[in-house]
């Protein structure tokens, strides 16, 4: 397996980036985006895995669940769903990965959904394992999430040419599927981490800097017939490009179609909209809904489908990530009673939806022209 990786990372670093393609055209992401119904999905991980790598490692992989649970999404009229991988995935089974990828996506097209796939993801967790993860934190949200790359790797720019095979792997073996929507280089990238691993040091935010418009140019070297985009989430200014940190200039002026995450009220989701437009691309929010922070179905997805703004809410069936918990559950456990109100996820263990109403909009939405 070692003799294998080593000449699979020679291979795709052998090809330099001197043959990348270059990055879309606002009248080319425009193109592709009119050809699009209009995106609606979740951020997506089956409920009985805890994380990335629960998900999609071979012991622990679930057609069975994801094809119940996408079955679901299809009923509510989702069409899409943004759903995260890992490097550590692929070092540990290349092969196995993209196998269990292609069921996936197999899974996917059966019932109208096409992923958008995260490569790497800066919350939570900064010291990911591969095998068995631990059970959650009771009461805690997302208590088993973990970062990729991970802070180790993150640091160590000898094991960047392993994150470049990976990306340039990945990327260049499924860039002419079409039952792909689009691939999210990184989510969050100077995210501190979150919940106990905030790390705001200046050295953490200038290796996210140097790495991520690397990732860029890897995947962009595949020269996949889908996007590339990364989210910009921490600020309401965008449109001013010169007042942006460098992981934020990146993400705007290296993304094919732009990304965004609001957890706010509507007004100040329209307003991020709005700073967005001036770049003259699609957009896409690919994280929102926190019922206890003022991000609702109900308030949101009506201003998003006049603008036509792709969206994705966080959490799909409540499972093992315990996303129904809000963020403060870090300082503050619900070990003896469940939130009054959920704070993600859509539908419980069984299907049935926590809010009729937010299905009835969901259905009525996407049904609409």
């Amino acid at each position: 397996m070692k003799k294998f990786l080593l000449a699979v990372i020679l291979a795709v670093m052998s090809c330099g980036l001197a043959h990348a393609a270059e990055r879309w055209t606002p009248q080319q992401a425009n193109a592709w985006y009119a050809k699009q119904k209009w995106l609606v999905g979740s951020n997506y991980i089956p409920a009985d895995a805890i994380n990335q790598l629960e998900m999609w490692q071979e012991a622990s992989f679930n057609p069975a669940q994801i094809d119940k649970e996408l079955g679901w999404a299809q009923d509510m009229g989702m069409n899409t769903m943004r759903v995260f991988l890992h490097d550590q995935l692929w070092q540990q089974d290349a092969a196995g990965l993209k196998r269990r990828m292609g069921v996936f996506l197999e899974i996917a097209a059966r019932h109208g959904i096409k992923p958008l796939f995260v490569l790497f993801d800066s919350c939570w967790d900064p010291n990911p394992r591969l095998g068995p993860q631990r059970p959650p934190i009771p009461g805690v949200h997302n208590s088993g999430w973990v970062q990729g790359p991970g802070k180790t790797v993150l640091a160590d720019r000898t094991q960047h040419g392993r994150l470049e095979a990976y990306v340039k792997d990945i990327v260049g073996h499924f860039a002419k599927d079409d039952r792909i929507l689009g691939w999210d280089v990184w989510n969050e990238p100077d995210n501190s981490g979150g919940g106990d691993y905030n790390d705001h040091s200046r050295e953490r935010f200038d290796q996210v800097a140097y790495l991520l418009p690397r990732v860029f140019d890897w995947a962009r070297s595949a020269n996949p017939s889908q996007p590339l985009t990364s989210g910009v989430w921490h600020n309401e200014n965008w449109d001013k490009l010169d007042a942006l940190n460098a992981v934020e200039k990146t993400q705007l002026t290296q993304s094919d179609v732009i990304s965004f995450h609001d957890y706010s009220w509507p007004e100040v989701f329209e307003a991020r909209v709005k700073a967005l437009q001036v770049y003259g691309r699609p957009i896409l929010c690919t994280e929102y809904m926190a019922r206890g922070a003022g991000s609702t179905i109900d308030g949101s997805l009506p201003i998003a489908k006049a603008q036509r703004v792709g969206m994705f809410n966080w959490g799909f069936v409540s499972g093992k990530t315990q996303t129904i918990m809000p963020w403060d559950s870090w300082q503050r456990p619900y070990t003896l009673r469940p939130p009054t109100l959920w704070f993600h996820d859509l539908l419980k263990p069984d299907g049935t939806p926590y809010r009729a109403r937010e299905v009835e909009i969901l259905r009525r939405l996407t049904a609409a022209p």
